[in-house]
C-alpha cells in the first residue's frame, strides 16, 4: 500500500504540472490533484470501493454516440452527489483487469443545476482549474439536471485527463447495458 501511495503521489506532482491543469491557481489545483491520488489509492482494490460505499453498476459503460472509448463500470456513492471536494468523487470507473477482477481507471464528480434548466450555466462549477461539462440531462429517470467532471488519473485518457470517455477504456463483449428494442 505505501509503494501504491508512494507512485500514486508522484504521479500527482507530474500529472499536476501538465497543461490541463490550468486555471487561476495552478499551486491549489496541484494539491487538490494530489489529495484525489491520495483518497482514491486504496479504491485500486476493488473491494476498498465498495467498502467505500461505492456501488456498483453491473454494466460496463461506453461511448454510443461517438463509439470511442468507454467509462468502464461506475461505481456511485451518492453520499458524495454535488461534492467539488477533491477527497469525495461521486463515482469511481473500473476497467476489467483481464484476471477476473477489476482496476480503477477514473473518478467522478457530478453536481446538480440550481434551476433544473439546460440553457443556463451561471452555477457550473470548477475544480483544478477545469470547468465541469454541461449541464446535462439526466442519465437515467430521476437523475436531475447536472454538471460532471471526469478524471482518468489511473489510466492515461490519449484524449486527455478531463474527457467524459477514454479510448483507452474497452467493455468486453456482453457486458454492456442491452439496448432497448424498437418498438414494432
Amino acid at each position: 500500500m505505501a509503494r501504491t501511495l508512494a507512485l500514486a503521489l508522484a504521479g500527482a506532482t507530474a500529472f499536476a504540472v501538465a497543461p490541463a491543469v490550468a486555471g487561476p491557481e495552478p499551486g491549489r489545483a496541484a494539491a487538490d490533484m494530489a489529495v484525489t491520488y491520495r483518497v482514491t489509492a486504496p479504491y485500486q482494490q476493488h473491494a476498498n470501493g465498495v467498502r467505500a460505499g461505492y456501488k456498483p453498476d453491473q454494466y460496463c459503460v461506453f461511448d454510443r454516440v461517438g463509439g470511442t472509448g468507454a467509462l468502464g463500470y461506475p461505481h456511485f456513492n451518492h453520499a458524495y452527489d454535488n461534492s467539488t471536494d477533491p477527497a469525495k468523487p461521486t463515482a469511481l470507473f473500473y476497467e476489467d483487469d483481464g484476471k477476473g477482477g477489476k482496476r480503477l481507471v477514473g473518478v467522478e464528480w457530478l453536481v446538480q443545476d440550481r434551476d433544473q434548466n439546460l440553457k443556463t450555466d451561471d452555477d457550473r462549477p470548477s475544480m483544478f482549474g477545469v470547468p465541469f461539462k454541461g449541464p446535462n440531462r439526466g442519465n437515467f429517470p430521476g437523475q436531475p439536471v447536472h454538471y460532471a467532471l471526469h478524471l482518468w488519473l489511473w489510466k492515461k485518457n490519449p484524449k486527455g485527463p478531463f474527457s467524459t470517455y477514454n479510448p483507452a477504456v474497452t467493455c468486453l463483449p456482453g457486458t454492456t447495458r442491452p439496448q432497448p428494442r424498437p418498438a414494432s
